[in-house]
């Protein structure tokens, strides 16, 4: 998630509300990194900070927005979490796999909160380089790898695999969709079935820093700030949903290339930014 200010004290112009919610929306679920554009957004079009309590408020968004498009997996999720005393129930897979792979991602996200280096890697320079490099690693596994593997053949041992992926998603630009669909790409999913299991264990890992840096803003919170989150929640939502929409019909006929084309344009123009 993004950073700096803890509180918002003041309403937030409406404009810039639904601007943040709608670039939240739409690039929490592309593999074009949305909180590397949450980061951008106040660098480079010269809007104050939204702060924490409005990023919690576009994550909160956007998770009820994967729920709903991917509710029956979800269901079948959670029906596995009252069968895990059964490895063999299919729901019981599913949801310790996505247990699983939430795990690293989890114990690395607190190691690198805990350090401080957290602040140290959002800048533009970070961003602009992890957004190219990661662009053309997406590529590269897309093009090379197979399609014959299906999320009904995912097990535990690629659904670690996968999270380890979805550690690097916490350098700033990389993209927790777009890594996590790498991982599931190099391991042989189809193109469809990849952007779903990475889509699923968006759930718990938006849940885990949710949670997290929700118990920091709580105390901050008041009439004005519930107003303004409750206004950004509801358009992040919206945008996720029809962003979450479009990409799936989209790859029913088309690769990734289109998102990498996009990603190694920002990351060529960042990077001219960053060093100018």
């Amino acid at each position: 998630m993004a950073h700096i200010q803890i509180g918002v004290t003041a309403p937030m112009p409406i404009l810039h509300l639904v601007l943040v919610a709608i670039v939240q929306g739409i690039t929490e679920f592309l593999p074009i990194s949305s909180s590397g554009h949450l980061i951008l957004l106040p660098n480079l079009a010269g809007l104050e900070d939204q702060g924490l309590v409005i990023d919690v408020a576009v994550h909160v968004g956007t998770l009820g927005a994967v729920i709903l498009y991917f509710r029956h997996d979800v269901t079948r999720a959670i029906d596995g979490l009252l069968h895990l005393g059964d490895p063999t129930h299919p729901n019981a897979r599913l949801a310790l796999g996505l247990i699983v792979a939430t795990i690293p991602v989890v114990l690395a996200g607190l190691l690198l909160k805990l350090s401080g280096y957290d602040e140290s890697l959002r800048s533009i320079a970070v961003v602009g380089w992890a957004t190219l490099i990661f662009g053309i690693v997406l590529y590269w596994a897309d093009q090379r790898g197979t399609q014959d593997k299906t999320a009904t053949d995912w097990s535990l041992s690629h659904a670690f695999i996968m999270g380890l992926w979805q550690v690097i998603a916490l350098i700033p630009g990389t993209s927790r969709s777009g890594i996590t669909i790498t991982g599931a790409r190099q391991l042989g999913y189809e193109r469809g079935d990849a952007a779903r299991l990475a889509m699923l264990m968006s759930i718990p890992t938006i849940l885990a820093s949710g949670t997290l840096i929700g118990v920091e803003v709580a105390a901050t919170m008041d009439a004005s700030a519930a107003k303004d989150s409750a206004i950004a929640a509801l358009f992040a939502f919206a945008a996720a949903l029809a962003s979450l929409h479009f990409m799936m019909r989209l790859l029913q006929s088309v690769s990734f290339t289109p998102y990498v084309i996009y990603r190694v344009a920002l990351g060529i123009v960042l990077l001219a930014i960053a060093y100018a």
